[in-house]
């Protein structure tokens, strides 16, 4: 293909969670890619916009409509690079995805990969993304479902107000809720003092209950008062909206509230979820990008049919995000940035960074070369980007592939910002 900088088109997915018709980020922004022909119907939810080269929900080459993976087969030495192709299978090893949340779970809810961008209306379903062993074994077993053997750490970057359940409360806050009447039930016997296992046990316990134990113990839980919840008051505001979208029978209810730090970010915030760390996003605009994997084991926040085997879930459970801190992503200034105008999120993990540009009117960024490929997509404005000898016209939804070694520069007359995850 010869260039090293191409402009892509995304996929948008209509998991039922996703904001409706024009309401949905990830659908305006991919209506506003050039030649898609993507046009939003008002009645159909749109939850994530995929831009990597996933089979799922694969980008593609705006110019020629190739796919992504197909001109990166192509070329990788030049596309790729050679880190990711002695170290990363040769392969985009993240997976971007822009996306929003309300609520809801119908189906097999798929999570993107590095580069999508998800629209939030309800709950996603309560879930974890199995480690490397595990998910190697369930693609073993079960490819249909588990597509891919590998693992699905993920940052989300807020883009938008941002509501999420993620990784476990310190034990001290969750063990006196566990002392109410309508929770007792689900303290194995003989608990004197609480450890990760007894916490295990008793998400165990919630999970694999009957219907009419779970309606009993969220019917007593509305009946608290916020005087013996404490600092989980919150949990009585927050009960009947999680009940008005999957009902009082689901067991994700408890689960959340009871045992999960419930946080709200704004604009560039950031989380991190390892893999086998528990989560249930419930609403917001975000930016999302994880090593490149579909696996996700879900247990709550939808239909029994859809949820996967409850003690396989509790036995993969981690507890390294054991508090608000461990679940928090900050962001840093960025080595690679020229003018001071980008700000990185790091994980612990080697597939992917990602940065973000935030231009005023008037102002210009120098993105260094990357050892590995990026993706980028512009999150607001307009202006110019320069890459490779080529000056593109960019806006809102326009998405981006730029190989090794190439440095890009940004240029706005009205303001601008990108989210860029590179290697």
């Amino acid at each position: 293909m010869g260039f090293k900088v191409f402009q892509l088109s995304g996929s948008c997915n209509d998991f039922p969670w996703g904001k409706k018709g024009s309401q949905s980020l990830a659908a305006q922004l991919c209506s506003k890619t050039p030649g898609t022909g993507f046009e939003i119907k008002e009645d159909q939810p749109y939850s994530e916009m995929w831009f990597g080269d996933y089979p799922d929900y694969p980008a593609r080459i705006a110019k020629t409509g190739e796919l992504l993976k197909d001109a990166l087969d192509g070329d990788k030495e030049a596309l790729l690079g050679q880190k990711v192709i002695k170290e990363m299978d040769g392969q985009l090893p993240f997976l971007p995805k822009v996306g929003h949340s309300h609520s809801s779970c119908s189906g097999r809810y798929v999570d993107p990969d590095m580069g999508q961008i998800l629209s939030i209306a309800k709950a996603l379903p309560l879930q974890i993304h199995p480690n490397k062993e595990l998910a190697s074994k369930l693609h073993e077993k079960d490819p249909e479902n588990f597509t891919d053997p590998n693992h699905k750490p993920e940052i989300a970057v807020a883009l938008s107000k941002f509501e999420t359940f993620a990784g476990f409360k310190p034990l001290a806050q969750i063990e006196p809720l566990f002392k109410l009447e309508p929770l007792r039930q689900f303290v194995p016997q003989g608990t004197d003092k609480w450890t990760d296992d007894t916490l295990r046990e008793v998400t165990r316990n919630i999970l694999k209950a009957d219907e009419a134990t779970i309606q009993k113990a969220q019917e007593g839980l509305s009946k608290v008062s916020k005087s013996d919840l404490g600092d989980a008051a919150y949990i009585l505001d927050l009960l009947p909206r999680l009940q008005e979208q999957y009902g009082a029978k689901d067991p994700g209810n408890l689960v959340a509230l009871t045992c999960m730090n419930f946080m709200v970010f704004g604009p560039g915030d950031a989380i991190y979820i390892p893999a086998d760390g528990i989560h249930a996003y419930l609403s917001g605009n975000i930016v999302e990008c994880m090593a490149r994997s579909n696996n996700v084991l879900n247990s709550g926040f939808c239909p029994p049919a859809d949820r996967n085997n409850i003690d396989m879930f509790c036995d993969t459970l981690t507890f390294k995000a054991h508090s608000r801190d461990d679940v928090y992503l900050p962001s840093k200034p960025s080595d690679k940035s020229k003018n001071g105008k980008t700000v990185v999120y790091a994980p612990p993990i080697s597939e992917f960074n990602m940065l973000k540009t935030s231009l005023s009117p008037g102002e210009s960024e120098e993105i260094s070369p990357s050892e590995g490929p990026a993706t980028l997509i512009v999150t607001q404005g307009h202006g110019k980007m320069h890459a490779e000898l080529q000056t593109f016209d960019v806006s809102e939804g326009y998405i981006f592939f730029v190989a090794p070694g190439v440095p890009v520069k940004f240029e706005t007359d009205a303001g601008m910002q990108i989210h860029m995850a590179y290697v």
